[in-house]
């Protein structure tokens, strides 16, 4: 009988040993889904995604912070931070963005500078010091800017000064927007529009509008909006400021493994479940979005643009602009495309 007992309490110490054994392997190789975290932030700030280290021995020799931004399809995640002691790397996009807050030792939140709707998303935070595997998660919402819309100077392929008034209104129609009027224009020009090429208001009356008054535009006048008044509207020729209201869907870069044609920039849009973005789509993306991508792109005008949010070597290195590549051979293939697809 007491042999019987004690085989009995063996095999129970052994089936408890084997259950602990297993519960540690678990906990080493999976870990239960992380708390996501919601923070939101205005278009153009600084925001600061939170992640705490659990415990003070996560600081050994040898832990990393790793930061990555999170596709649905995981194969296409963003790298965003990574931090080995002393060693620092941030990538792509987010490269001299973003920053370890370190507030304390067990601190690895870190501050995303400049943010603009591109940065929306969920990010994982993975603080990874031998077997021990640590995960939180933050989805971050940029809120877009408070302006309704945005003014931008438009001239057809043809070249500069080419539109009468009702030219220039369905100019304007076919680029998703309608003709600025003069207090649209003012509010631009306090806003920083500089523009040196006079175009129609819905008026018909022509100005343009400078900051930095030089030589020929506005030299003699100083800053401010330079009137031509009243103009035939029939006879008279110039280009166009157009205003562009907030978008209604989705203006996005189309990745494409390969440069296209006019025409199949277009189809590209269109297999996509989309059309070819039109210039007001852009300017709208740019102004009120903070959309910012340095790769020249074909829209349905048959220009060829790209909006840049953050100034930075090579890519308008001094200032925030939708930049105009011209209105190249349709047939070259050498720009991607932006693409827009209503809600």
């Amino acid at each position: 009988m007491w042999k019987k007992e004690k085989m009995t309490s063996l095999l129970c110490i052994t089936l408890f040993s084997l259950t602990l054994a297993g519960s540690a392997y678990s906990q080493s190789m999976s870990y239960p889904p992380p708390p996501t975290v919601m923070v939101l932030a205005d278009l153009g700030t600084n925001v600061t995604l939170p992640c705490r280290l659990l415990a003070k021995d996560a600081l050994e020799n040898g832990m990393r912070v790793k930061w990555t931004k999170v596709a649905e399809d995981e194969s296409l995640n963003e790298d965003v931070l990574l931090s080995m002691g002393f060693h620092k790397k941030t990538f792509g996009s987010f490269a001299d963005r973003v920053f370890l807050t370190e507030a304390d030792s067990e601190d690895a939140s870190i501050t995303i500078t400049d943010v603009s709707t591109d940065d929306s998303g969920k990010y994982r935070c993975e603080i990874i010091n031998g077997m021990v595997d640590v995960m939180e998660e933050v989805t971050l919402d940029v809120q877009g800017g408070l302006t309704d819309g945005v003014v931008f100077p438009y001239s057809p392929s043809i070249g500069r000064y080419n539109l009468n008034f009702a030219n220039a209104t369905q100019a304007c129609l076919e680029q998703n927007s309608s003709v600025a009027t003069l207090d649209q224009l003012h509010q631009a020009w306090k806003g920083g529009l500089d523009w040196c090429n006079a175009g129609w208001l819905s008026d018909g009356t022509v100005y343009y509008p400078v900051t930095r008054a030089r030589g020929p535009c506005g030299g003699n006048k100083g800053p401010g909006l330079i009137s031509y008044g009243n103009q035939n509207k029939q006879k008279g020729r110039f280009d166009v400021f157009c205003f562009a209201s907030a978008l209604k869907g989705r203006f996005y870069w189309l990745v494409q493994p390969d440069r296209l044609t006019f025409d199949e920039a277009v189809q590209a849009c269109l297999d996509d479940g989309a059309e070819i973005a039109k210039v007001g789509h852009m300017y709208s993306a740019w102004k009120l979005e903070g959309f910012d991508r340095c790769d020249a792109g074909w829209l349905a005008d048959g220009s060829v643009r790209y909006p840049i949010s953050r100034p930075r070597k090579n890519c308008s290195p001094t200032d925030s602009a939708v930049r105009f590549a011209g209105f190249p051979d349709k047939m070259q293939k050498s720009y991607g495309v932006y693409c827009f697809q209503d809600e």
